[in-house]
């Protein structure tokens, strides 16, 4: 992929910046030699994924809510580009509290959606999720293919979807959705939901039982960090013609959890059978997404698959796990 440019003296915003996929796009704007603004509440961000950061003369540390409209204002001055990764994932745990969910994803974007306007930003970019697929069976996943929402988080996240359009087509504020496809790779921490990765990577380093939800052959389309990167800086520099959209962010490839688990034990050269435990509430059983549309709007060509990242993964797990 060509290197991505932006102006001299660029400011990023990144909500969520201490999270997982925040904290690595503040890695990478930070060795592309641009201005971050990491804003984070650390409700589930954690210290330690951005702690390299703070002796980088670029790097600007704050902590906040956003569910606090004036603070979402005070940190959207002088921002070029906004990345909006903060929001609370887990589909079991949106079960148990719909309300926080409710005020946390849906609040908390539309505080952010009105401040980037406010403050006439760039580009407004915004995590999305497959969970808006729903109960739609059809694959691959194709944007305009919704089903029924099975869980209060797919809510939260097409709600998301429908104000980041409502701003572009009143307001002129240029969004990008990226629907994410089961993202993994380093800093990922073991206790999120979803994060099968590095539950099972540090469960065989430590010659343990990993255990797998339902009978595993349930099936996603796993996403390394970098591609995921990549499509953030991509829509930073799309065109306005494909603002107020959503894309699904992938690679294309479809994997049960059981192959998963096999590729990473043999990678690992473990023998340990795994566990197997009840699936999980409000979870889809497939998912496979069709990334064309990202491909043909905005030039996103995933260079991770999923072989290359898992290898990737397991080598920063040793690293820094042991």
């Amino acid at each position: 992929m060509d290197k991505i440019i932006f102006p001299k003296n660029s400011l990023f915003l990144v909500t969520g910046g201490a999270g997982f996929i925040g904290s690595n796009l503040c890695e990478a704007i930070l060795q592309m030699g641009y201005k971050v603004r990491c804003v984070d509440d650390f409700s589930t961000g954690r210290i330690n994924n951005i702690r390299e950061f703070f002796q980088n003369k670029n790097f600007e540390l704050i902590k906040m809510d956003i569910k606090n409209f004036q603070a979402c204002r005070k940190i959207c001055n002088g921002v070029d580009y906004v990345l909006h990764q903060a929001a609370w994932g887990s589909v079991p745990r949106s079960v148990m509290l719909p309300h926080f969910y409710a005020e946390n994803n849906i609040m908390g974007i539309i505080n952010m959606l009105e401040s980037a306007r406010e403050a006439k930003v760039k580009k407004f970019v915004y995590a999305s999720s497959s969970s808006v697929y729903g109960d739609e069976s059809t694959l691959p996943k194709k944007e305009g293919m919704e089903g029924n929402l099975l869980s209060p988080y797919a809510v939260t996240k097409m709600a998301a979807e429908e104000y980041a359009k409502q701003y572009y087509r009143h307001y002129g504020l240029d969004t990008y959705g990226l629907r994410y496809f089961n993202v993994f790779g380093r800093r990922q921490n073991s206790n999120e939901y979803a994060a099968v990765l590095p539950k099972f990577i540090t469960r065989l380093l430590k010659n343990e039982e990993p255990i797998i939800m339902g009978d595993g052959s349930q099936s996603r389309d796993f996403t390394y960090i970098d591609n995921v990167i990549q499509a953030n800086f991509l829509a930073c520099k799309a065109q306005s013609i494909f603002a107020g959209d959503v894309y699904n962010i992938a690679v294309g490839e479809r994997k049960t959890i059981i192959s998963l688990y096999n590729d990473l034990a043999k990678y690992l050269r473990k023998d340990i059978k795994p566990k197997f435990s009840n699936e999980s509430k409000g979870d889809i059983k497939h998912s496979l997404a069709d990334i064309t549309k990202a491909k043909q709007a905005l030039k996103y060509n995933p260079q991770y698959d999923f072989a290359q990242g898992m290898r990737l993964t397991v080598d920063w797990y040793k690293e820094n796990l042991m």
